[in-house]
């Protein structure tokens, strides 16, 4: 019987989110794309992180608390979704969960709030050098079929490389889209300067960070020679030391890169914390848009 993918994003979403920061997580999502130009559709309760712009300060008066104006989009959103794979999606986060199963569960949370919204929503990565495309569509059902999918895949065999796919939109899709790029610190320090300057040119980019478990916190697999670290290795405190420094180096090169070309980023380290990372994301997205 398939898994219902799209059921464990609504219970992530009920699980990890209380009835106000759950309406906080569609609202971000809607957000980004509704503001001043598009036909007024009613009023609604101002979230954090919305534009000061858009409060009707006469009604707000009146019903003594802040409302802000909602606007009826005047066309549906294209949403990409760009996974990564390879060995190293196979290995475990911070949080010691698989970095597949929460970067399917940062999509699935994604692709929700966008078909919720009416938006088409289509999926990319790339297989062993074989791109795997689904099409811009909107429902649940298609997100059903896009998580599905990447569930399926084995990714134990070969190394991913996130920027094929990301010069394979460059060069072969030309409707603007909105682009989640998820992957990890390694994916991200992979895309080149020349990548992000033409991707951005013609599309919105968002990038969630996966993130790579400590090999010196102990019960670390190493999945490229298959076996466990020992602990007179993983408790090497010199080790350690050289490993956190390495981390923070490529985290401040990848964000300082992703700050040129304005993309905001942010960093999930267990399937808990994507709802709120989630909302972080579209706010610092909807942020720098306005700038």
């Amino acid at each position: 019987m398939i898994k219902s993918y799209v059921g464990k994003i609504r219970a992530l979403v009920n699980i990890h989110a209380t009835k106000k920061s759950s309406s906080l997580f569609d609202g971000s999502y809607k957000s980004i794309f509704k503001g001043n130009g598009f036909d007024f559709e009613n009023l609604r309760e101002y979230i954090p992180g919305d534009n000061i712009r858009d409060i009707d300060w006469k009604a707000s008066s009146r019903g003594g608390k802040l409302l802000v104006k909602r606007y009826i989009a005047e066309k549906q959103h294209n949403i990409l979704l760009v996974f990564d794979t390879g060995k190293k999606m196979s290995a475990n986060t911070k949080g010691q969960q698989p970095k597949k199963d929460v970067a399917l569960n940062v999509g699935g949370a994604i692709g929700y709030l966008a078909a919720k919204n009416g938006d088409n929503v289509g999926a990319m990565y790339n297989r062993d050098g074989m791109f795997q495309y689904f099409q811009l569509k909107t429902g649940m059902e298609n997100m059903e079929r896009i998580l599905s999918a990447y569930d399926k895949e084995q990714f134990t065999d070969y190394n991913g490389d996130i920027t094929k796919s990301l010069d394979y939109i460059i060069k072969n899709i030309r409707r603007r889209l909105v682009i989640f790029v998820i992957s990890d610190a390694a994916g991200i320090k992979s895309i080149s300067d020349d990548t992000l300057k033409k991707l951005t040119y013609q599309h919105d980019v968002l990038v969630v960070d996966i993130s790579d478990a400590d090999f010196t916190d102990g019960n670390s697999y190493n999945i490229d020679r298959d076996k466990y670290i020992p602990d007179y290795i993983a408790g090497d405190k010199k080790l350690r030391k050289i490993e956190l420094e390495t981390k923070q180096r490529i985290y401040e090169e990848n964000e300082k890169k992703l700050i040129k070309y304005r993309v905001v980023s942010t960093k999930i380290d267990s399937e808990e914390q994507i709802v709120e990372k989630v909302i972080e994301l579209l706010g610092g997205h909807k942020y720098a848009s306005s700038r």
